[in-house]
């Protein structure tokens, strides 16, 4: 034994043998980064070389041929130009001998192979496997040149060289006369099989459907006629798919997955189901009553006759899956008192996405970054929202999905009422059951026992739809005995969201089926959001708020935001640089006093106008184009054109302006409503007192998104959506949203006011504006402008007030934009100072796009008059 593991030793020990590229000492050349670079780029260049050559050669062979077949000595050094090929007489001579001569038109896969080795020298690839490159590309170009010899000469007969060359016609000609046409087809064909199995072991399975269509087209009918959510039918797929193309494994094999089945099967089972569809899962409630009797009935027997004989068992259905589809068969033919099973599904929750940052979705390979100069900005992370429990699907409650369903049959059936079928589908706070009513039943008859099936449930508030859109069920929303929390991270972190390619995505919260509920506040384009006292309003709007902020960058999108409570927005004033437009820099960002709301909406309404001058000019229809044409350098950018960020204009108590401003207030909201979704300005107005006095016909009519908390009495959700409804909602944050079509319910994502701190010091902290968007100076209906009394606040100037007007002066030209370029400032900016000289008495009102008239024509007037407005 000493001896044997001494001799192991010595084996192992023992050197390896240098090769003959190491012994002379080419290893240390070939290993050289530069010798292989220059080898490599030399390479690269021959390779380039060559196909020029190989293709100039397909449309100058005719001209050439003759003289490559009789060439004579010293010819070849194309003296007198007599080659036609581009790259002179050697790129005839070779695509001449590569292509007529030997493979045809699968040489070109030579310089290919070139290539690839000049990349493995220049190191670009380095986990290139030539050998087996050559190997593919030599049988390849083999194959082909054979093929095209065969197949192809017929269709190239004009030309003189053979799609094959001269190695795929001889080789045709040797094997026609040994196994005839069919016999090189066969062999071709048999190749190719051969040669893609090598590649891919797909060719195994494609070959297999290939030989049995019956057997496919059989597996696809299967498929189609079997239930998705049925875990049977993946079943009969494979076990079809297994009689198909017979067993994969050895019979040796096949006893050591036996060994292993059992425990394997536990350990997959449920990622399985959970990757292979996101669809709900169904649960039989009475089966499951069944089984909990069955196993009860069964200890007290196992008790009473343990001395006697047991009893042959009955025969079984062979699956748990078979006794269901027995039953729901069954159990359509059965009356409502005799109702067999209830299906409860637990919708599934949205996918997640793999990050913790959500970042915007505008592309930035465009000549111009509209993010710049602050493209470091970081959008905040979702891991400054809360999580609470049972966050990803609500947990079934097995007793009070029986108990109600049984109540709702036993009420319906008091009342004379059959029903065929009933399913639940259970969400966040709400259980929506779905029923389908025996022939002859009327829908009236149902939706008026409304107020008996709330009794009977002694529940907070029940809904019936009647019938369900888009299905042949009646709906009755019945809430849960424990609701459950909707997180702003669980919506946030969806991939749905992540994902979205909306311009201004809004995130509200989840729907009855546990799905995220999504629109594109440019697409609504205003929002009108109404309900009573503490349900949720103030949480909706911050939901709002968020989702954006997490999706836009600061150069894309700008608040106002109006607060005449001068509490609930408060929170949002750190990020006012960022995020906020203001008419006057010096004043809250947050507006509370109602004389300044009509100054911003005044202000709204002029910048809407100037947008559309620009939009005008630059030839776009909306904002969207105008901001593509502008990143894509379509734009001219001294006439005054600029990246427009969109605008939302949030106002938290519309009722308590109307009240205290009437009209003022009105007709510059009605006039953005109507005009400005084309400019980017939308609007979201929140107000608890939905009334006909509060929300007129006129703002009802521009502002087709609605959203519905609860409210007192049936006439306010007529007022708000124009359908009763929003009475029966049971409140913190349950809404109805509607944009046209039928009301969705949805519950409200959840975000406290910790959590909108907690984003807002995180924005604060990054790189942004160092102040609020200027939005331009209000048009006054007065008429007072240019009065040039001097009467002039001096603190209310800009700061670049008198340089400004001396750059007018001298230059005797009122324009905006010359302002705007001479100090680097923005067209809001400009816009203002070019008001305020306007007011001063140095220029003159505006002409349209032509620039303004110079009152004032020399400096010393310009320095008096100065002096007397500082005076």
């Amino acid at each position: 034994m000493a001896r044997k593991k001494s001799d192991r030793n010595s084996k192992k020990i023992s050197k390896p043998t240098k090769n003959a590229g190491e012994t002379v000492g080419f290893q240390n050349i070939i290993s050289n980064e530069r010798i292989d670079f220059i080898l490599g780029l030399a390479l690269f260049a021959i390779s380039i070389v060559m196909f020029v050559a190989m293709v100039s050669y397909l449309r100058t062979s005719a001209a050439d041929q003759s003289i490559l077949e009789s060439m004579r000595s010293g010819e070849w050094l194309n003296s007198n130009k007599e080659f036609a090929n581009s790259c002179g007489s050697l790129g005839a001579i070779l695509s001449y001998y590569l292509i007529s001569a030997n493979f045809g038109l699968p040489s070109f896969l030579i310089p290919v192979f070139f290539v690839l080795v000049s990349l493995k020298l220049m190191r670009v690839y380095r986990k290139i496997n030539l050998w087996k490159w050559f190997l593919c590309l030599s049988v390849t170009m083999i194959w082909s040149s054979v093929t095209f010899a065969k197949f192809l000469a017929p269709v190239f007969g004009d030309e003189v060289w053979n799609p094959g060359g001269g190695v795929g016609a001889l080789s045709v000609q040797f094997l026609e006369n040994l196994v005839g046409a069919p016999g090189l087809t066969a062999i071709l064909i048999l190749t190719a099989i051969i040669f893609l199995t090598y590649l891919t072991s797909e060719t195994i399975t494609f070959v297999r459907k290939c030989l049995n269509p019956v057997g496919v087209i059989r597996n696809k009918v299967k498929f189609t006629i079997t239930n998705p959510n049925d875990q049977t039918s993946a079943d009969q797929q494979t076990l079809s798919d297994e009689d198909l193309y017979g067993s994969k494994h050895d019979e040796t094999h096949e006893e050591e997955e036996k060994n292993t089945n059992e425990t394997e099967k536990q350990e997959t089972a449920q990622p399985a189901e959970e990757s292979k569809d996101p669809k709900p899962v169904v649960i039989d409630l009475d089966q499951l009553e069944k089984e909990s009797k069955a196993k009860e009935a069964a200890a007290t027997a196992a008790e009473g006759s343990a001395a006697t004989t047991s009893p042959e068992p009955a025969e079984q259905p062979h699956s748990f899956l078979e006794q269901q589809r027995e039953r729901r068969l069954a159990h359509n033919l059965q009356s409502a008192t005799d109702l067999g099973g209830m299906e409860v599904s637990v919708a599934a929750g949205e996918e997640k996405s793999s990050g913790n940052t959500v970042s915007g979705d505008i592309d930035l390979s465009t000549p111009i970054n509209p993010r710049e100069p602050f493209t470091r900005y970081h959008f905040p992370t979702l891991d400054l929202l809360k999580s609470y429990p049972d966050d990803d699907a609500p947990v079934i409650d097995e007793q009070e999905q029986i108990a109600n369903k049984n109540r709702i049959i036993e009420v319906l059936g008091n009342f004379g009422v059959q029903i065929k079928t009933i399913k639940a589908t259970i969400g966040p706070t709400i259980t929506l059951y779905e029923i389908q009513p025996a022939e002859g039943v009327r829908i009236s008859r149902i939706k008026n026992l409304e107020d008996d099936i709330a009794l009977s449930l002694a529940a907070l508030g029940i809904r019936i739809i009647a019938p369900i859109p888009g299905k042949g069920t009646i709906g009755i929303e019945v809430p849960n005995a424990k609701p459950h929390i909707v997180s702003m991270k669980s919506i946030l972190d969806s991939k749905k969201f992540q994902e979205t390619k909306m311009e201004l995505p809004v995130a509200l919260g989840k729907t009855i089926t546990n799905e995220v509920f999504m629109f594109d506040l440019a697409k609504v384009p205003h929002l009108l959001v109404a309900g009573a006292t503490g349900q949720g309003k103030s949480v909706g709007l911050n939901a709002i708020i968020t989702s954006l902020l997490y999706k836009k960058h600061p150069n894309e999108l700008k608040f106002v935001l109006i607060d005449p409570k001068k509490v609930e927005f408060s929170i949002y004033t750190k990020i006012a640089p960022h995020f906020m437009a203001v008419v006057d820099p010096d004043d809250e960002p947050i507006i509370t006093d109602v004389t300044k709301v009509v100054r911003t909406l005044n202000s709204l309404c002029a910048l809407m106008d100037h947008r559309y001058d620009m939009l005008k000019m630059a030839g776009a229809r909306n904002i969207k184009e105008y901001n593509r044409k502008f990143v894509n350098h379509q734009l001219d950018l001294t006439k005054g054109h600029e990246y427009m960020p969109y605008i939302v204009v949030v106002i938290d108590e519309f009722g308590d302006l109307i009240m205290t401003a009437g009209k003022e207030i009105e007709l510059p909201i009605a006039r953005i409503a109507q005009l400005a979704r084309a400019v980017g300005i939308h609007m979201v107005i929140a107000t608890q007192r939905p009334t006909t006095s509060i929300i007129t016909g006129n703002i009802k009519a521009n502002f087709p998104g609605r959203i519905a908390f609860k409210v007192s009495a049936g006439i306010d959700s007529k007022t708000i959506l124009d359908r009763t409804g929003a009475q029966q909602l049971i409140g913190r944050g349950d809404m109805l949203y509607l944009n046209g079509n039928e009301p969705v319910r949805v519950q409200c994502a959840f975000v406290d006011t910790p959590e909108v701190e907690a984003i807002n010091n995180y924005i604060a902290a990054q790189p942004g504006p160092v102040e609020p968007l200027i939005l331009p100076e209000p048009v006054d209906p007065n008429g007072n402008g240019g009065s040039g009394n001097g009467n002039m606040d001096a603190r209310s100037l800009d700061p670049f007030f008198e340089e400004a007007a001396h750059a007018i002066v001298l230059s005797q030209q009122g324009s905006t934009s010359m302002i705007q370029r001479r100090f680097s400032i923005g067209y809001n900016r400009a816009g203002r100072l070019m008001d305020q000289m306007e007011e001063a008495g140095i220029v003159g009102p505006a002409q349209g796009s032509k620039p303004r008239e110079v009152l004032i024509q020399d400096e010393n007037q310009l320095n008096q008059l100065i002096a007397q407005i500082r005076g």
